[in-house]
């Protein structure tokens, strides 16, 4: 978990991070949660002379944003959590703000980080698996039942591995940092080696991590170029711990998405800018928004 108090323009005061501790159950990981805010909000009494004007949380899974619920997190076991209205009463009666966690992170790129200034982009975090954020006008969308976004089901091969979901090839299983560490732990005979590892190998010339890597860079460029087709975005921010393997991914990356495009504009292709504080960020903005939306009401 990681947590922060923001300032009004996004400034970053005060960060904090704790374990999840998801083995010991969801209704533990609630109360952690709640016991964390409860704390940071004492923390910015003590420290900055005030108390925070209100909370914004981003959690994974599916999210009723609408009614502050935390509908379904199948890596926290949690289901139909009234996240806001707990976090509400502990808080003191604070306005809290929930948000979906790619999509809170989208919102921090899309105003403060790698998407600063522009109308329109794609935020797509390569990690345990790959989603996305719309980013139209300042705002992220989240579509008609909170799914929009959900580019890691993209199916790229239909005779690809069988994914989660219940379909065939979808791109996260192709091109996800996850996907990479298993290819190349299989590639390499390493049942240790990571997708970090593989981008070292193919930076020192390892056919073997080349091939795994052009593999995963082909299927993600075939996801880009249908999320292209559709959203036109003049921007896509890549993000996520594949990311971190920077012009190593970057260039190959949009050769393919340009040799992929016909009558698409070819987008601005750029590495996230604020890392794994994106979500953080973003919550606070979440928060900020709240407020604003109050006071103009």
């Amino acid at each position: 978990m990681k947590a922060a108090l923001v300032g009004t323009d996004g400034t970053l005061l005060h960060e904090a991070r704790r374990a999840t501790g998801r083995e010991r159950g969801a209704d533990a990981v609630v109360e952690t949660i709640l016991g964390f805010a409860a704390e940071l909000r004492a923390h910015g009494e003590k420290h900055f002379g005030e108390s925070a004007a209100a909370a914004g949380v981003a959690v994974p899974g599916i999210v009723d944003a609408e009614r502050g619920v935390a509908v379904y997190a199948a890596n926290l076991g949690w289901r139909d959590v009234p996240l806001r209205a707990l976090l509400g009463e502990r808080l003191g009666s604070l306005p809290v703000a929930l948000g979906h966690d790619v999509r809170t992170g989208g919102l921090a790129e899309g105003r403060i980080g790698a998407g600063r200034g522009t109308d329109r982009f794609l935020f797509v975090p390569l990690g345990t698996g790959i989603a996305g954020a719309i980013g139209i006008g300042g705002a992220i969308e989240a579509g008609a039942h909170g799914y929009a976004g959900e580019i890691g089901h993209i199916v790229v091969r239909p005779d690809g591995p069988d994914c989660g979901c219940g379909q065939r090839g979808c791109l996260e299983t192709l091109a996800s940092a996850a996907a990479v560490t298993r290819a190349w732990a299989a590639a390499s005979g390493d049942p240790e080696a990571d997708a970090a590892d593989c981008a070292k190998a193919v930076e020192s010339g390892d056919p073997a991590a080349i091939a795994v890597w052009a593999d995963a860079v082909d299927a993600l460029a075939a996801g880009l170029v249908t999320a292209l087709t559709l959203l036109d975005p003049r921007r896509i921010i890549i993000g996520g711990g594949l990311a971190e393997a920077g012009e190593t991914l970057f260039t190959p990356l949009r050769a393919a998405v340009e040799e992929r495009v016909t009558f698409q504009k070819q987008p601005h292709i750029v590495p996230a800018a604020l890392g794994d504080t994106a979500g953080c960020l973003g919550a606070g903005l979440l928060a900020w928004d709240l407020l604003s939306t109050e006071v103009s009401a």
